[in-house]
């Protein structure tokens, strides 16, 4: 019972993320004034699961897992399923975004909303914008973020630099994670910018990379790959054998989210596109055209 109640921490993140929900039930309750109750009710219901994305955030960096992270390989890992895949699933279900803005007064919402979409000092910012919501930028960054912070080096700096640990290694998880998922699930008022066969090919894209990652961290390899984990007081499980259980968790646990979002987005699919055999000519059709084009364009370069 003591490993549940015990070495609970406060995370500076907990006051940001405190300001967000105090931020967002004004949201709620300027929004509350101006619509009807079957929205207020939709609106509450998206809240309950973006709740339960920042108590997911929590436990990850405030409970205990990241006490014990610190001396076992394996909650650290738990700890990255929580804070990339979890916790950002919830809180782009929770689509947080509408409520957010309107916790600001009318002026001064308007006034950010002319600056950010009209004036012409901001266009740099709408184009860093576009491309954090680029599809491509999303699958890649967040597989990026994922097998970098598994590079031995990364991995080892992370651990002995807690700014670096904190600020860096968890908030490239969340925002990487944030983005992927908003290019799988609808996110009121954002919805995928890709259909559903390009949502089936991320997802299983990104399932192979981390089976490849727990494949090298595990059957690959013979020796533990992370120092930090080489002499830990009071540990007796070897750090190679921590890190084999560590990467039988990312293995495994890989199949509690995809195997759930494949359904979703082939369900998608068949509801949009029709049965499976029109999708996949639907698909083969498009690559054969995309071939014919370049045939015809490499033609007429020769000619």
């Amino acid at each position: 019972m003591s490993y549940v109640t015990q070495n609970w921490s406060f995370d500076p993140v907990a006051i940001i993320m405190i300001i967000t929900v105090a931020a967002y039930e004004v949201g709620l309750a300027r929004l509350s004034r101006r619509s009807r109750s079957s929205s207020q009710r939709r609106r509450r219901l998206r809240s309950l699961a973006f709740y339960a994305g920042l108590l997911t955030l929590a436990i990850a960096i405030m409970s205990p897992l990241d006490y014990w992270s610190s001396s076992y390989f394996f909650v650290h890992m738990i700890d990255h399923l929580l804070l990339a895949f979890f916790a950002p699933i919830l809180i782009v279900v929770g689509a947080p975004w509408v409520p957010l803005q309107f916790c600001l007064p009318v002026r001064a919402r308007r006034a950010l909303g002319k600056f950010l979409f009209l004036s012409r000092s901001a266009a740099g910012l709408r184009m860093i914008g576009r491309g954090l919501r680029s599809p491509l930028f999303a699958v890649a960054f967040f597989n990026f973020v994922m097998v970098f912070w598994h590079i031995p080096s990364a991995y080892d700096f992370s651990e002995t630099h807690q700014l670096v640990h904190i600020w860096l290694m968890h908030t490239s998880y969340v925002v990487a994670g944030v983005l992927f998922w908003l290019q799988i699930l609808p996110s009121h008022p954002m919805r995928p910018a890709k259909g559903p066969v390009w949502q089936a090919g991320a997802i299983l894209i990104t399932n192979v990379i981390m089976t490849i990652m727990a494949m090298s961290m595990s059957i690959l390899t013979n020796s533990s790959w992370y120092t930090v984990y080489a002499h830990v007081r009071g540990v007796t499980m070897s750090p190679f054998t921590d890190q084999q259980i560590g990467a039988a968790i990312l293995w495994v646990c890989g199949d509690f989210w995809a195997l759930p979002m494949l359904y979703v987005v082939i369900r998608r699919a068949l509801e949009t596109d029709g049965s499976v055999s029109d999708i996949v000519d639907r698909v083969f059709r498009s690559r054969h055209e995309d071939l014919e084009i370049t045939a015809v364009h490499r033609s007429r370069r020769g000619a």
